[in-house]
């Protein structure tokens, strides 16, 4: 659909874009990223024809730019510049069938039956079509925004050439705005456009091209280019990278300069009870992975809690009735990691450990009335469920990587399993060791400061003190349970 040749130009002052090559197939969205300066706007407006190159050539559909004649490229390609105005007190509908001119023929201008069509499907794609009567002038930025997008559509192009479409858009127009745009493309429309939000350019691309002072850096689809080696090298800032939670594609997080706070340590001493539950609260937020009933996945929470209930608790609404619980408490669950457990809390038992400069602090209430061993079959269990046995807190004073948090999962899974083990605990259905029990939660909380830990498997320091923290804190829990059994 489009081709460019070692086009190089800019104005004046002197070269802006030096040397891009690149090419777009039918059918395309395709983003291009860059800083400012790095000549986005230029390089579109050389591919529309309103800047004219110093060397190289741009090919549509095989032709160069230059052998069209204006009517007929504007039948092909249409153009939305980032600031669009009108000196002419034009209404809605009227700036839109704006668009239609390329398609008209002859000295008098005849509104066709296709025309129209094309206007009204315009307008209403754009959500343009409530206000199609009022005049332009009195529209806000984005409103406008979208009728001159609408005249675009209008036009109906092969081509369609956008200098930041979402500007002055609010989150839900420039998500409905992309949306259609993808959705045309699907239907064969070619898209290029200048984003400057790297997180819709990789959302919504096909592919995407990232300049730096005027020069290609890099071109590819977006897991190549939201990279956080490539956009800092370019962008000169700091930003990490994780998956989209819903598509796959790279988002990105900017990292802020923030002062880090005074060296902090969790300690039994931070351990408030009450006759329901007991909880750590943390004078910042910590960085969490947590199977809680509140604060589930990945997370920041300063406020973890664990709540007792009676074994024969009803947990059919469990998530619903639990929240209500902790609200009532006066526990924020923005900020919370909330768990239940039927073991006494007077059960709980806790352990500290030190593996060369890292410091792991475990608390822990562990029972054996619903222990199971994973690896034999069974049948799967019924509502309503029955609350979890043996819950897991985790604290750390380090700086975990995404890989450290899954490890330290599995090693405190694996340290559960041995003290298990070591206590002679039996699956009653199966008759064997028990792994662990039917509804076991976990929470792995890091304080994001001081030693980086890039993995939490049973050779590191990381690791070696949480397996010996979590084994610690698990026997002597069920040895506690174990002893109020035995005494009832």
């Amino acid at each position: 659909m489009l081709r460019v040749n070692e086009l190089s130009g800019g104005y004046e002052s002197g070269l802006i874009i030096r040397g891009v090559s690149f090419s777009i197939e039918k059918g395309e969205l395709f983003g291009i990223l860059g800083p400012n300066g790095s000549g986005k706007t230029t390089l579109l407006n050389m591919i529309s024809g309103l800047a004219k190159p110093k060397t190289g050539t741009i090919f549509v559909k095989e032709k160069t730019i230059e052998s069209y004649q204006p009517k007929e490229l504007a039948r092909i390609v249409s153009v939305l510049p980032q600031m669009t105005s009108s000196q002419f007190a034009y209404t809605v509908k009227e700036t839109v069938a704006l668009g239609r001119y390329a398609h008209q023929e002859g000295f008098f201008k005849r509104w066709t039956k296709q025309d129209e069509q094309a206007v009204q499907k315009a307008l209403k794609e754009t959500g343009t079509m409530p206000f199609m009567d009022k005049p332009l002038s009195g529209l806000s930025g984005g409103e406008r925004q979208r009728v001159f997008l609408a005249q675009s559509l209008a036009q109906e192009p092969e081509l369609l050439l956008l200098d930041e479409p979402t500007n002055h858009l609010d989150l839900s127009f420039q998500k409905d705005l992309l949306d259609l745009l993808k959705k045309r493309t699907e239907a064969g429309l070619t898209v290029i456009s200048i984003f400057h939000d790297v997180n819709l350019a990789s959302l919504y691309c096909d592919r995407l091209l990232l300049l730096e002072k005027g020069s290609i850096y890099k071109i590819g689809p977006p897991h190549e280019i939201v990279k956080e080696t490539v956009l800092h090298n370019v962008y000169k800032t700091k930003m990490k990278t994780q998956p989209h939670p819903s598509v796959p594609k790279p988002q990105i997080s900017l990292l802020p300069e923030f002062s880090e706070p005074d060296g902090f340590e969790i300690s039994e001493q931070m351990i408030e009870r009450q006759q329901e539950h007991l909880s750590i609260r943390v004078p910042f937020p910590f960085k969490t992975l947590s199977s809680g009933l509140i604060g589930a996945g990945w997370g920041w929470h300063s406020t973890f809690v664990n709540r007792h209930v009676d074994k024969n608790y009803n947990a059919e609404n469990f998530k619903e009735e639990a929240a209500s619980y902790f609200v009532k408490q006066g526990f924020n669950l923005h900020e919370t990691v909330g768990m239940m457990t039927a073991v006494k809390l007077e059960d709980a038992a806790w352990r500290k450990e030190k593996q060369d400069n890292t410091m792991v602090f475990v608390l822990a209430t562990a029972g054996a009335g619903n222990a199971t061993d994973v690896t034999k079959p069974r049948k799967s269990w019924k509502k309503p469920l029955k609350p979890g046995t043996i819950n897991i807190w985790v604290f750390t004073d380090g700086n975990l990587s995404e890989e450290a948090f899954v490890q330290s999962v599995m090693t405190a899974t694996e340290a559960k399993t041995k003290a298990l083990a070591d206590a002679g605990i039996h699956d009653l259905e199966t008759g064997t060791v028990a792994t662990g029990t039917s509804t076991d939660s976990i929470l792995i909380a890091a304080t994001q400061r001081g030693n980086d830990h890039q993995f939490a498997g049973s050779v590191t320091p990381l690791g070696i003190a949480i397996g010996r923290a979590v084994y610690g804190a698990v026997a002597e829990s069920l040895q506690k349970t174990a002893g109020r059994k035995e005494n009832s």
